[in-house]
């Protein structure tokens, strides 16, 4: 009987516990503090803003409420509303330009914050808070309520970013939107776009036409290490893909920004660049006029004696002054669209066996008083940078940049491991952290025996 009144006295607790701790936010906040009771959203309830910056968001809240609910909300300016939406006339010193304090009672809900950028994270949260039903698309029957609670929160990291690469597979317009608003969700704050790689450029350069009418398209298959497709045919073309105008662009910028999510533009080099070459052939070593867009075919070996051998030409010549003429024009177009004070230049992965090979590579090399074809990727790297600067933005590149003398101002994202983030960050870089075995969503996420094989 005692085993059986304590198994009864667990359940209970536990069950008693499950009825208090019913919040579950992502991410968690910095404080939370729950109290019995809610708010009930109902019909007449109304919503306000304080400020003309906050009206936009106001009206987003009543977009997304009015599907699910049915209830005909409508958003107005002033300080008195069952929802109000406030910025702080003196600043909370506590919570800076991102946080937010959100406080529910019986009356209703009130969310403040020093700027728009907390606002919108309260935004989110509040949702979080409500029944999942929130998301539906469809008009739904559920007892809105939200739970009675005060929230103090705050970003621990000023860079929260993902990656969406969409050189590999394109995504829509529509669906980069679709990708946004969900990260948007859990406080994202910038979105990492990885525009161009060997499957494909994504991005409309108009000084350049041939990068997208040839670079956005290939043969219509794919494949990863052991299951390689073959190789192409003699006179197979590209029909896979996409890209997208730089309308396109300034539309997914702008919805971004509402979002408060900033873009980093990706255009990988001097590495990754068949879909490039296939355009412009001429811009390396050997000038093949049968490069392709790669179609998922090896293009290196990972493990020979001597490193990476080369099996199709990826990567530019950095000892030809046509490159980087055609590097200004690329960034003359990427700088003047994107509001984003970075511009990520790749610098992973580069295979430099041609490098060694090459007549012009070699004489730089020789005018360069250096031995090493890898220190070519650091005067490579440098060349991009000062490109970028003449642009008014800065360099952010993957931690093998630190192969060559970059500069200190170059910001680094370690995703080959933590070590090479450390070692930037003693050399006085600002430095992302990405290690791969801990921030890659393709690898495997739980047990190998029940998970699909990575990539």
């Amino acid at each position: 009987m005692k085993k059986v009144f304590m198994f009864l006295f667990i359940l209970a607790f536990i069950k008693a516990n499950a009825q208090v701790n019913i919040i579950n936010l992502i991410p968690q906040p910095v404080e939370i503090k729950q109290s019995s009771g809610f708010y009930l959203l109902t019909k007449t309830t109304t919503i306000s803003f304080n400020s003309t910056e906050s009206r936009k968001l106001a009206e987003m809240l009543v977009q997304k409420m009015i599907i699910p609910t049915g209830f005909n909300l409508t958003a107005h300016q002033g300080k008195t509303a069952d929802i109000e939406l406030n910025i702080n006339d003196l600043p909370n010193l506590q919570i800076g330009k991102e946080g937010y304090v959100l406080e529910v009672s019986a009356k209703g809900v009130k969310i403040s914050a020093n700027q728009t950028a907390g606002l919108f994270y309260g935004v989110q949260t509040l949702l979080q808070l409500l029944p999942p039903e929130i998301e539906s698309r469809q008009l739904t029957k559920t007892d809105w309520k939200i739970p009675k609670v005060k929230i103090t929160d705050y970003p621990r990291f000023g860079w929260r970013g993902i990656m969406l690469d969409v050189s590999r597979h394109f995504f829509s317009k529509e669906e980069v939107k679709a990708y946004i608003d969900q990260i948007s969700k859990f406080k994202f704050n910038t979105f990492h776009w990885h525009l161009t790689d060997n499957h494909g450029w994504r991005i409309e350069i108009k000084s350049l036409p041939k990068l997208t009418s040839v670079g956005a398209w290939r043969v219509a298959r794919a494949g990863f290490f052991g299951m390689r497709p073959e190789q192409l045919l003699e006179g197979e073309t590209g029909t896979y893909g996409g890209f997208y105008t730089q309308e396109d662009i300034k539309e997914i910028i702008k919805y971004a920004e509402d979002r408060h999510i900033t873009i980093i533009p990706e255009i990988d080099v001097p590495g990754h660049c068949m879909a490039a070459l296939a355009a412009y052939p001429e811009l390396s070593c050997t000038k093949d006029t049968h490069a392709h867009v790669n179609s998922g075919t090896g293009w290196h070996t990972w493990y020979d004696n001597d490193g990476r051998r080369h099996l199709i030409e990826g990567s530019l010549n950095p000892s030809d002054e046509n490159v980087y003429e055609f590097l200004d024009k690329v960034f003359t177009e990427v700088a003047t669209l994107f509001p984003s004070p970075y511009i990520h230049v790749g610098g992973d992965e580069v295979v430099k066996k041609l490098w060694a090979k090459d007549p012009g590579c070699q004489a730089l090399m020789k005018k360069l008083n250096t031995r090493h074809v890898e220190d070519l990727q650091g005067y490579f790297m440098n060349r991009v940078e000062q490109i970028l600067k003449s642009k008014g933005k800065r360099l952010i590149g993957w931690d093998e940049i630190l192969e060559g003398s970059i500069s200190p101002e170059a910001t680094v994202m370690s995703w080959r491991g933590i070590e090479g983030g450390i070692e930037a960050a003693k050399m006085g870089h600002e430095v992302v952290m990405t290690p791969y075995k801990f921030t890659y969503l393709d690898l495997q996420q739980g047990e190998a025996s029940i998970e699909p094989i990575v990539y």
